[in-house]
């Protein structure tokens, strides 16, 4: 499958959000990476419904809703109906994961489950055929422009031979500290979609950007 990258927008100027929006529009970006978070599952805030709603409006692209927030179930309709086409909660929140992926799918949006850097693909194998994503958290989540923990790599390899032996259809989603310097071995491991935030936004041309970031992906040594 052709890789998908799904640029994130949480450490870009939300004075500008309408013009970012229509930049990643009309841009190779494939979806449009929204990090939902709390200050409470993590130290920071971000955004909510309200925002969704209103980037909804402004773009076609998929919007791929990553929620960092404790009780995620209260509010998985709400962030359907505010425009989520995938909904990401995290495992360790979710005591009753298998009911929670039960209501995102019911909601109308496609399922994923996102793990932190401590915790081990494992845990997914009793509900691994029920996802359509999982998200590797390659950074401790709560803040853009980290760097990147390269004991990612051998567990999205994991990840990869668990969806295999399971005969499942997930996708494996990488997030944190990804650029041109490590998105060829991150491909190369078994990701699917990448998620990016400084590395697009921080460049003088960030089309040009993610059209490298693609190209890396359609390499067919990694595919």
């Amino acid at each position: 499958m052709s890789p998908i990258l799904a640029p994130s927008i949480l450490n870009t100027d939300y004075t500008q959000l309408g013009s970012t929006i229509q930049l990643l529009q009309d841009s190779p970006a494939d979806w449009i990476h929204l990090d939902v978070m709390d200050g409470s599952f993590v130290p920071n805030i971000s955004f909510g419904m309200q925002l969704i709603k209103d980037i909804r409006r402004r773009t076609t692209k998929p919007l791929d809703v990553h929620l960092m927030i404790v009780h995620p179930d209260q509010h998985i309709q709400a962030f359907r109906d505010a425009g989520a086409d995938v909904i990401t909660v995290h495992y360790e929140v979710c005591p009753h994961l298998h009911r929670t992926i039960e209501s995102i799918h019911l909601s109308g949006a496609k399922a994923g489950v996102a793990l932190n850097p401590h915790t081990p693909i494992e845990v997914l194998r009793d509900v691994i055929e029920l996802l359509d994503l999982v998200l590797i958290m390659s950074v401790n989540p709560g803040f853009g422009g980290q760097k990147f923990i390269y004991q990612s790599i051998p567990k999205i390899k994991r990840l990869k031979q668990l969806i295999t032996e399971e005969n499942a259809k997930a996708l494996i989603e990488v997030d944190g500290g990804i650029g041109l310097h490590n998105a060829e071995a991150v491909f190369a491991a078994g990701a699917d979609v990448l998620v990016m935030g400084n590395a697009i936004f921080s460049d003088q041309d960030p089309e040009a950007t993610m059209q490298k970031i693609k190209q890396l992906g359609r390499n067919p040594l990694f595919v």
